[in-house]
């Protein structure tokens, strides 16, 4: 661990940038002093093609100059700019100072645009044509990974275009979901069930509370043992969008659908997290993005 954290390894890169260029210079005086043993007429002895001759000429003056130039030009730029190791140049240039300068750039152009759209409530910011297109960017750039270009989601990652919000779906929660981030737990029940045969009961019952195909005659049994789960997703097994949890009694399946997979996820439980954007997004393009998650169900709903 120690190679990490010493300064070996930039006084190593260091003394081989300054080497390699004594070593130029060096190999420029060399050539400029050395004399090959030459014949009268100047030349070497070395023929090819039955009459090509190797001169014994000095190097071309303008060479000379061009080498000694880059030579001169390493020297100010390693003064200048980062190269010599750890060193970081007179300028104190880095390209992590540069990017900051950059978007510190472009967020002061667009604060005026940003503010107008933080001063409006986000049902009005959802039907602004130009908040629409920053906040379809904007999802593309941070959401769309997991919850898909389309919004429609996928296997462990929530639809977003339709009306089943784990945590709420008014405004409020969408900007809260977004600028804190949510981790979703349901913790392994099995042994808090029952047995086996129960654990497959329950998964029939759950199965039940929103008319998917089940077994009646387990679901009848496991419905005594559902009161477990119904700390959680309430004794209707509607869920509760103060603890994130599920509604059973409807057709959406985040985790997967059918006895197996309930099974699964009684046994087993579930950890989901969503990351908190505070870090990468200001409040003002949290709310643009948050009235572009929220007009992906309301919007299209009303028309």
């Amino acid at each position: 661990m120690s190679d990490f954290t010493s300064n070996f390894w930039s006084v190593y890169v260091a003394g081989i940038t300054v080497i390699s260029i004594a070593a130029c210079l060096l190999l420029l005086w060399f050539s400029g002093k050395a004399r090959a043993m030459t014949a009268s007429d100047n030349t070497t002895g070395h023929v090819w093609d039955g009459d090509l001759r190797e001169m014994n000429n000095p190097l071309p003056r303008w060479w000379v100059g061009l080498f000694l130039i880059t030579i001169a030009f390493a020297a100010v730029y390693l003064y200048l700019y980062p190269g010599l190791g750890a060193s970081a140049g007179s300028y104190g240039w880095s390209s992590h100072g540069q990017y900051e300068a950059e978007v510190a750039k472009g967020d002061a152009e667009v604060a005026p645009l940003y503010a107008r759209f933080l001063a409006m409530k986000v049902e009005d910011v959802s039907k602004d044509p130009q908040a629409h297109a920053i906040g379809e960017r904007l999802f593309m750039n941070n959401c769309s990974q997991c919850h898909g270009s389309d919004a429609h989601g996928g296997k462990g990652f929530p639809n977003l275009t339709d009306n089943d919000w784990l945590h709420g779906g008014t405004p409020e929660k969408i900007v809260e979901s977004i600028t804190k981030g949510r981790v979703g737990n349901m913790p392994p029940m099995a042994a808090a069930v029952g047995t086996a045969d129960d654990v497959k009961n329950v998964a029939n019952y759950v199965l039940s509370l929103s008319g998917s195909p089940n077994d009646s005659v387990r679901a009848n049994l496991g419905k005594e043992k559902f009161v477990v789960c119904a700390a959680c997703h309430g004794p209707d097994g509607k869920g509760m969008q103060a603890v994130g949890s599920a509604n059973l009694t409807d057709n959406i399946w985040l985790h997967g659908f059918g006895e197996n997979a309930i099974i699964a996820m009684v046994n087993n439980g579930k950890v989901n997290v969503m990351p908190a954007q505070e870090s990468k997004l200001s409040a003002a393009q949290i709310h643009v993005l948050a009235s572009y998650v929220w007009g992906l169900s309301n919007n299209a709903a009303a028309k």
